[in-house]
């Protein structure tokens, strides 16, 4: 299983995707981690023009996200919708509110609202959700609410025109059997592998901190993470989201995984990752396999 180790230097990033023909959606998650998370996300139409742009989380400040984004072909104002997984700061930098050339509409949990509205980091246009969102024709989201401190975490079921789907999971605790139902089959699937639990135990954390990630409302190991993907059963490709720096390496993540069947790319605190296709049943796993798996 062939995975490439973004914490190497690579070459810059070509200016726009040149996706291949049947592609209508695409994914670039341009850094994930304690320090930062934002995942760039496009749409086009049958003609290949791109139609829709979103950001899930926008955790990187303004300046740094606008440097991404045009590495990548991408300008501020082409920013449609700002999609938050949850309010904590490494997933929604303040500064957001201040960027007079961004238009997107901030879409958010209605049951984060309230903290946002106290924390006054909401944006001129803000949209709370609670049930399937459609953003275009044909393009839509579903969001599922799941544990992770107080308030809760968003993860999230994207359907594209096409026909393919996209599940994103980030900061859920624990796998729960709502989460696999409601992300089972997606084409593409990225959700957090954060934390190895050696390397967790053994560094110098409070125990209070090891105990709130540990215990159930904080993040995916990687060992929970590839029991839950070969629960969900994924199509073609998986993204490892959020590793910790000081508890987890980009090869202790990929691991667990070696010998499936899926794509896998591991993301990076500081380098995005290339883009990935997001085709509708392309590159299928057979279901076969996945259980083959979960027996060895």
């Amino acid at each position: 299983m062939a995975w490439r180790d973004l914490s190497r230097p690579a070459p810059p990033p070509p200016e726009a995707a040149d996706p291949p023909q049947d592609v209508r959606a695409a994914l670039c998650v341009l850094a994930s981690g304690s320090t930062g998370n934002c995942t760039l996300l496009r749409v086009r139409d049958d003609a290949g023009r791109w139609t829709r742009t979103c950001l899930i989380d926008a955790g990187l400040s303004p300046t740094r996200t606008r440097r991404l984004l045009a590495e990548r072909g991408v300008a501020m104002g082409e920013i449609d919708d700002i999609i938050l997984t949850h309010l904590d700061t490494d997933h929604f930098y303040s500064g957001w509110r201040r960027v007079k050339d961004c238009r997107a509409t901030l879409r958010l949990h209605r049951r984060h609202v309230g903290r946002g509205e106290r924390s006054g980091v909401l944006m001129r246009r803000t949209e709370p959700f609670h049930e399937p969102v459609e953003l275009a024709e044909g393009f839509e989201f579903d969001p599922a609410l799941l544990s992770h401190d107080d308030l809760g975490v968003a993860v999230f079921r994207f359907a594209f025109p096409c026909g393919a789907t996209l599940g994103f999971a980030t900061d859920v605790g624990k796998p729960t059997e709502a989460m696999i139902d409601h992300l089972r089959g997606v084409d593409v699937l990225a959700i957090e592998s954060n934390y190895c639990p050696e390397m967790q135990l053994a560094s110098g954390r409070p125990a209070m901190l090891k105990q709130r990630i540990m215990g159930g409302s904080g993040h995916l190991s990687n060992e929970q993470c590839v029991k839950t993907v070969r629960q969900i059963g994924p199509g073609s490709d998986v993204v490892l989201l959020h590793l910790s720096r000081q508890c987890n390496t980009p090869s202790l993540a990929a691991e667990p995984h070696e010998g499936s069947p899926y794509r896998l790319t591991v993301t990076s605190h500081d380098t995005p990752t290339d883009w990935i296709w997001i085709r509708a049943g392309g590159d299928t796993v057979p279901r076969s396999l996945f259980e083959a798996a979960a027996e060895g």
